[in-house]
């Protein structure tokens, strides 16, 4: 089958209903002579694409235009899609004879099941896969679909779309964050030029991996179509859940912002059965839609781009799944980023090995080879010689202090009684401590943590040699040992399928990358060489602490020095101790500690909420003045109230003197009187 100046792109453009899933793409001008036909195979789904034409269109005799369709299938079902091709004739061009037999015949396939399934595609079809490389067909079908197809891209925000003109112009650069079973974020930065800076393994692999594990459900679709039904607020724990409806108006704080997914679980003694299946499928994809969100808004802040594009099989056109991306990107963004989405999200990879084709090797949408890209420089490195574990006064500020609570809050000091909270997460201890008690049944943080040393994550989580083979993914450097999706390997939905422990070690080892991998982009956002961390999920657990410094090492390239404080689930006591006058409270400066412990996501119960403020070099001039303004006003505030509280100290020491005074005439009297007693006896 000779491809050779196959595929005409002109006039191309979506038709049919333009809310439809995945609607069919026009190619008027298509020649229908030959298949088009490409694969791309992933852990969990294979994306299908091909061209069915007009018959009844012709030109000087031959048949022109017709249709891009596209399919899906479980890859675990692997010969339903081999069936669909055979059925279609889908590697028969028009002008091949009914009963002929393909030979020689390469088939265009990207994904690591492309490898995987190779030999079984050539013994049951009878075709060759010529595999091409994952991100280079993502980033193809990406720029393709953004250049070539018209209302392609939407915004989603309350339920409501909104088609985005893209300016061909000032296309470039882009964010393009890739949901697949992990998440890939690739900067794209002209048609033959784009790297993958960074990536996730908390994705729709986790997602669904937990789905099945908790609620019981068996597809994708199913979990999706659950949370659409359930009540998030029975396991999240919120703000006003933590210091109640009082201080949070004083706070000026939201009392639904989301403070730690699972986190109510911990409170309670309900187990796993007694909750609904509709309200564990709400939290679970509020939990990570949020996070996935949070990390992309970071990534795209340090790259200094306003266009995040959402890809990959996982966002479904699901619009909980969107609407909760959009409102997380605008609120930690204050606006001054959006999140698009494409219409055929699912098929970027599948559409990128279409265009690869012999006669596009020359077409401006074939991309050159991607690297892996890290968010380092010289100016950030840290100073060898301060790198000890005695830290003089000099040397301590400025630091991030990563507070790691039921969820995570993350606060840049910079001098004595000077601090600001940056941002958090909602992803911390509560969030592993409540699904370990779902998944294992145990009751406490050390019982969790003691059986976290005995299991294996790797019987759970889904690595890029599971998806690529031994040799990992070398291109991007990534070995065949690196986590691709946690919890990306679970396929049976009982939990009795599986080793309590190996859950225990794949929530720690989750959870505390993540932790990592936030702790470092929020440094590296605020300039900070340093971090602390403290919190009483730490616990002092040599695994706890070795998994988030691996991970901050590993994204840092060492560039930050990282310290874990001996008493670090004490710290708000010792802060309450030391704010005592004689204890050197004009030192401190010591605040409410509530403000220490505000945690991270952006809102709940699906409106918009007053977000806890954020210091991350992006404010307007005129939010800055009116912070100025408010800060002024409220060290005003603070100056007043200590110098009554000295007056009170005063007025507090002169009454205890009196007391002093009075008690020591009394006991003069006393004595008087005893001495007077005996000398009459």
């Amino acid at each position: 089958m000779n491809y050779k100046g196959l595929l005409n792109l002109k006039g191309a453009e979506i038709c049919g209903d333009l809310e439809e899933r995945n609607p069919p793409i026009s190619l008027p001008n298509q020649s229908s002579d030959c298949a088009l036909l490409a694969v791309d195979i992933g852990g969990t789904l294979i994306k299908l694409v091909y061209f069915e034409d007009n018959a009844e269109v012709k030109n000087h005799g031959m048949a022109l235009g017709g249709h891009l369709k596209f399919m899906k299938f479980q890859t675990s079902r692997l010969d339903e899609c081999l069936e669909f091709i055979r059925s279609k004739r889908l590697l028969y061009g028009r002008g091949f004879a009914a009963g002929s037999t393909i030979m020689n015949v390469d088939m265009k396939a990207t994904g690591g099941g492309s490898f995987k399934f190779a030999d079984i595609f050539k013994e049951k079809l009878g075709v060759s896969l010529d595999k091409l490389d994952e991100m280079d067909t993502v980033v193809t079908g990406a720029n393709f679909l953004l250049k070539k197809i018209p209302y392609e891209s939407f915004t989603f925000m309350h339920g409501k779309r909104t088609p985005v003109d893209v300016d061909q112009k000032n296309l470039f650069p882009y964010l393009l964050v890739n949901i697949g079973s992990g998440v890939s974020m690739i900067k794209v930065m002209g048609n033959r030029k784009f790297e993958r800076v960074t990536g996730t393994h908390i994705g729709g692999g986790t997602m669904f991996g937990l789905a099945k594990l908790l609620t019981g459900c068996t597809r994708y679709d199913e979990f999706l179509k659950l949370s659409q039904q359930g009540d998030n607020l029975v396991l999240d724990l919120i703000v006003k859940d933590i210091c109640g409806e009082l201080v949070c108006q004083k706070q000026g704080l939201s009392a639904s912002t989301l403070a730690s997914s699972f986190g109510k679980v911990l409170s309670s003694r309900r187990k796993l059965s007694d909750y609904k299946a509709e309200d564990l499928a709400t939290t679970l994809l509020s939990a990570f839609t949020y996070n996935i969100a949070q990390v992309s808004f970071l990534v795209a802040s340090l790259l200094r781009l306003n266009r995040v594009y959402f890809g990959g099989s996982y966002i479904r056109g699901h619009a909980s799944t969107m609407d909760n991306i959009s409102y997380a990107i605008d609120f930690w963004s204050k606006g001054q980023m959006h999140a698009i989405f494409l219409r055929h999200e699912g098929f970027l990879g599948a559409l990128g090995a279409l265009l690869n084709y012999e006669n596009l090797k020359s077409d401006d949408l074939i991309l050159e080879d991607s690297k892996e890209s890290q968010f380092h420089d010289d100016s950030f490195k840290a100073d060898d010689d301060k790198l000890t574990t005695e830290l003089s006064e000099d040397s301590l500020f400025p630091y991030l202090l990563v507070n790691i609570g039921s969820g995570v809050s993350m606060i840049e000091v910079i001098g004595k009684g000077k601090f600001e909270r940056i941002i958090g997460t909602h992803l911390g201890g509560g969030t592993i401590l409540g699904l370990a008690r779902l998944l294992t049944g145990c009751l406490s943080y050390d019982d969790f943590l003691e059986l976290s040393q005995r299991g294996d994550n790797l019987s759970v989580d889904l690595t890029v040699g599971d998806i690529y083979g031994e040799h990992g993914y070398p291109k991007i450097g990534l070995p065949a040992t690196t986590t691709a999706s946690s919890f990306g390997k679970v396929t049976s939905n009982k939990l009795s399928d599986y080793k309590a422990e190996d859950f225990a070690a794949a929530l720690l080892n989750a959870f505390t990358y993540n932790i990592g991998q936030i702790s470092y982009f929020v440094a590296k956002l605020s300039g900070l060489k340093k971090i602390f961390f403290r919190g009483t999920y730490i616990c002092g657990h040599a695994k706890t602490m070795d998994k988030i410094s691996r991970a901050l090492k590993y994204w840092s390239k060492g560039e930050v020095q990282i310290t874990f404080l001996c008493h670090e689930g004490f710290m708000g006591t010792f802060g309450a101790f030391w704010s005592y006058e004689n204890m050197g409270i004009h030192d401190l400066a010591a605040n409410d500690f509530i403000k220490e412990v505000l945690l991270s996501a952006p809102y709940m119960l699906g409106k918009a909420q007053v977000s806890p403020t954020m210091n991350l070099n992006m404010k307007s001039k005129s939010s800055l003045s009116e912070e100025v303004k408010r800060l002024k006003q409220e060290n005003i505030e603070l100056a007043a109230e200590l110098e009554r509280l000295k007056q009170e100290n005063i007025d507090l020491k002169s009454t205890l003197s009196k007391l002093q005074n009075s008690s020591e005439a009394l006991q003069e009297h006393e004595d008087m009187y005893t001495f007077t007693a005996d000398k009459g006896q």
